[in-house]
């Protein structure tokens, strides 16, 4: 049986993966300090095939459906556009950049 301390601490990151068909939006576990931590980390790792992802919303980019999932596995092939979930809304004239702070539209 686990023990509170032999708890592995980890950090959620909301992201976006694009592929052909589809756009996938879900959180990404992450160490939360130091080796593997940073989110380009997990998609480089040359180990792994797949990125698995919970709290998914996959919509479609063929006819605009919406589906919700509570677990994904995503092939790292398939993904042609990945970045981290915009944190803030972006504001009039204004378009949430990847690193999630708003970027003034050129």
């Amino acid at each position: 049986m686990m023990n509170e301390e032999d708890r592995i601490e980890r950090r959620v990151e909301r992201a976006v993966f694009e592929t052909d068909r589809q756009v996938v939006v879900g959180d990404v576990t992450l160490p939360p300090a130091g080796y593997q931590s940073r989110f380009s980390d997990s998609l480089n790792r040359g180990d792994l095939e797949f990125v698995p992802l919970t709290n998914c919303e996959i919509t479609s980019l063929i006819d605009g459906r919406v589906s919700e999932r509570p677990f994904v596995v995503l092939n790292k092939r398939h993904v042609r556009l990945s970045y981290p979930y915009p944190r803030q809304a972006a504001g009039p004239g204004m378009a949430p950049s990847p690193s999630g702070y708003d970027q003034p539209f050129s």
